[in-house]
């Protein structure tokens, strides 16, 4: 008796702010859950379902805030992975941890209209080299995915996905993180610029590296795949968007962009340079 009055003091009650991403997953009944890693910012709980995305990020205000991620209003207390986990009804049981979901976020926030003048002069600085180089820098596949996103040929895009999906050391391979940059550039900016055939586009690939996903690539990752799917993306990749659009500066939001991650951030503003290229190729084909 005296273990258990101990351990029910010794728990952390915490609120948070959750994305619409994993709304379906937090407002479900309640679920077991694995811990997938575990960091002093944050950890990766994997709930134990058919529905997807299946990976849930709880984290603090110092971590990347992830599509797919939950917002602590406090400190995380110390997890481990293997500590048992459960997810339900609104409330996210981890370790010492009792978070209950207070606020939803969205992200997948509209862009607006742009103006394509504007992503021609983005696609420019895009183009640049940095410091921060992508981690499948010079993959055949990259080049080929870039000259079928810019022709909107839905075979030579599929194809060269397909060979990306997976593709890379990591919780979020690099062939992933191009592949969902590319995602959410095509359906914002496809939108905002009314470039019709690059929504389509994204549609088809969309549903092309979310078939099997879990089968292809690491469990974070496959759910990072559905998000940018639909459009969903970390608030460092709308920036750029935004940028793109001519809502804010370009420059210092890809910085910080490809400071994410060891090369992810690099990857992903890779992707959104493929884009953002096709966006403006296929902006007059409906």
């Amino acid at each position: 008796m005296t273990v258990s009055t101990h351990a029910r003091r010794a728990r952390v009650q915490l609120t948070g702010a959750a994305s619409a991403a994993v709304r379906p997953l937090l407002e479900s009944p309640r679920r077991p859950a694995r811990v997938l890693a575990a960091f002093p910012a944050g950890v990766y709980l994997e709930v134990r379902t058919d529905l997807e995305p299946s990976v849930i990020a709880v984290i603090t205000g110092e971590a990347t805030r992830l599509p797919n991620s939950v917002l602590l209003a406090g400190p995380l207390p110390h997890v481990t992975v293997g500590d048992e986990a459960a997810v339900g009804d609104r409330v996210i049981d981890l370790g010492p941890l009792s978070m209950r979901v207070r606020r939803w976020w969205d992200p997948a926030p509209p862009l607006g209209p742009a103006d394509p003048a504007s992503l021609a002069g983005a696609a420019s600085i895009l183009a640049r080299p940095a410091d921060q180089r992508p981690g499948l820098d010079g993959n055949g596949a990259i080049a080929s995915l870039a000259a079928a996103c810019a022709q909107g040929w839905l075979l030579g895009v599929v194809t060269a996905a397909e060979q990306l999906i997976g593709l890379g050391p990591g919780l979020t391979p690099s062939g992933d993180d191009v592949l969902a940059g590319l995602l959410v550039t095509l359906r914002h900016l496809g939108r905002a610029t009314g470039a019709d055939r690059a929504v389509w586009l994204a549609d088809w690939l969309g549903a092309t590296v979310t078939f099997d996903a879990r089968t292809r690539t690491t469990p974070l990752s496959a759910t990072l795949l559905h998000c940018a799917a639909r459009g969903e993306a970390s608030p460092e990749v709308l920036a750029v968007l935004r940028g793109v659009a001519g809502g804010q500066a370009l420059d210092p939001a890809l910085r910080r962009l490809r400071r994410l991650g060891h090369t992810s951030g690099a990857d992903l503003a890779q992707g959104v340079a493929i884009g953002v290229h096709a966006v403006l190729a296929l902006g007059g084909q409906r």
